[in-house]
């Protein structure tokens, strides 16, 4: 046979586009020759496959081998196209049988003796696979991360030699079992945070709705603390979230077995760039805030940060999504995250310490507070100071609520919220806010009065109702009263 056909898949943002690999051999001076708009990585492979061919002892053919990799107008990237390649090869040669090959699709890059290493993205393969409906044959560890998609046929392989066994029939891939992966992530507790009880409050206010905050206090106060033990307050994963975040993370290679389940928490340095925070690239790759989808985005010394970075953050806290523009592409990724922000008060960050003096000016402080602009701060929900602790809070033995407690509370208000509008709060429309957040007389009038002397915007007044919402959730009560509203309102003026 001169000509041989396997299928694979490339990598295109959260899609996986089916690429067919083509190989012909004809006659003439020996050749290899990639053709399809192949990037480095896939044009070296010519050298791996040689090697890995002859290493698991077949033949590499001494003719003029011609590989297309369809679409043509697709880039194609990474090794991942090293075992396809390696396959239609071998077929197009008569080395192994060819029946199998249109019932299968096939990804993984070869070592030089042969062997699969895992390749990125295996979850987002898996998710396309599942359509076509035909077996998925990866490398180990690949493997198990695609076999978590549920209803799909995923064969582990560990060399060359086995897959081709496999073809031949004479030999069988073993089927993935991701049971590995631990039931109940472990999460640092709560209960480790001395005092702070009315931001613990506000954190679980923020948790039950699914609302962003910025926490703002002198330096040792807990909120680095308390933000790194913000996942474990959160409701559990579900299925499709667990997937959703997984198969993100898959992109870029950083998904573990271990984290399956376990909410996301990135916390990038301030040093981090605006293409590191929403992803980018030649071949657009998710960036933080899509690795940190359905989980927590901390960014700690916010007014630390680039304020063109800032700002790239604005349209993701609104719709949940980041499209990545290139002039020969788009790719869109989700980014559906938890804004958890710290930040001094002011550049020494003792403003208000009981103890110790601030050495700021006022103009220091009001330039270090406007590295942060009005229209971010009015996506922020909540807005809480974190006073320094007491010297007695300090001391005292006694522990606070644990997270699982907590998170109890939380859920049941989240399952509430799922009950009624089939979304958490921080997600409603303009509609389903009138729908779903109605005042009663006394409620309006302390609304008007907010509005009038916080200077609230259109967007701030929605919040406010929203987050009164997620506080008449976790009381268990079918309405918003003035104290749930009353307290709402403090949140979005608690920083100031």
């Amino acid at each position: 046979m001169a000509v041989a056909v396997v299928k694979s898949r490339a990598l295109t943002g959260m899609d996986a586009p089916e690429v067919v690999v083509e190989a012909h051999l004809a006659n003439g001076l020996p050749a290899f020759t990639l053709v399809g708009l192949p990037e480095t990585e896939v044009k070296e492979a010519r050298d791996r496959v040689r090697a890995a061919i002859q290493n698991a002892r077949f033949e590499f053919p001494a003719r003029r081998i011609t590989v297309n990799l369809a679409p043509a107008d697709l880039p194609k990237e990474s090794g991942r196209f090293d075992l396809p390649i390696a396959l239609a090869i071998l077929a197009a040669s008569g080395q192994i049988p060819s029946t199998r090959l249109a019932q299968a699709e096939f990804a993984g890059e070869l070592a030089l003796t042969g062997e699969l290493r895992p390749v990125r993205g295996a979850l987002a393969m898996a998710l396309a696979t599942r359509v076509s409906g035909r077996t998925l044959v990866l490398p180990q560890h690949s493997a198990l991360e695609a076999a978590l998609a549920s209803g799909i046929d995923v064969r582990a392989a560990g060399s060359l030699l086995e897959v081709c066994a496999w073809l031949a029939g004479q030999g069988e891939l073993s089927l993935p079992d991701p049971a590995q992966a631990p039931e109940a992530p472990d999460y640092p507790d709560f209960a480790d945070v001395k005092g702070q009880s009315a931001t613990k409050r506000a954190l679980e206010v923020a948790a039950a709705g699914g609302h962003s905050a910025l926490l703002s206090g002198p330096p040792g106060t807990g909120k680095s603390m308390l933000a790194a033990r913000f996942p474990g307050i959160l409701p559990a994963m579900g299925d499709n979230e667990a997937l959703e975040a997984a198969a993100v993370q898959s992109l870029n290679g950083g998904f573990r077995l271990d984290q399956w389940r376990r909410r996301p928490f990135r916390a990038p340095h301030h040093t981090a760039s605006g293409v590191a925070l929403v992803g980018g690239g030649g071949n657009p790759r998710p960036g933080e805030i899509s690795l940190a989808h359905h989980g927590v985005l901390f960014l700690d010394e916010l007014p630390e940060f680039s304020r063109q970075v800032l700002e790239v953050l604005r349209e993701p806290l609104e719709t949940g999504h980041i499209t990545i523009s290139r002039a020969a592409r788009q790719a869109d990724f989700p980014a559906r995250f938890q804004l958890i922000a710290a930040m001094n008060p002011c550049p020494c960050g003792y403003l208000g310490h009981p103890t110790q003096a601030c050495r700021d000016t006022p103009d220091q402080i009001a330039r270090y507070r406007a590295r942060i602009s009005g229209p971010l701060l009015d996506r922020i929900d909540i807005q809480i100071s974190v006073p320094a602790l007491t010297e007695g809070e300090l001391m005292a033995a006694q522990v606070g609520e644990s997270s699982a407690v907590i998170r109890a509370r939380v859920e049941a208000a989240r399952a509430r919220q799922m009950q009624r509008q089939g979304k958490p709060n921080a997600a409603l429309g303009t509609q389903e806010i009138d729908l779903h957040c109605p005042l009663d007389t006394a409620g309006t009038s302390l609304l008007k009065q907010a509005i009038t002397h916080l200077n609230l915007s259109a967007r701030a007044y929605h919040r406010v109702l929203k987050l009164a919402r997620s506080v008449a959730d976790l009381a268990g009560s079918a309405t918003i009263t003035p104290a749930h509203l009353a307290e709402a309102i403090q949140y979005r003026r608690g920083a100031a």
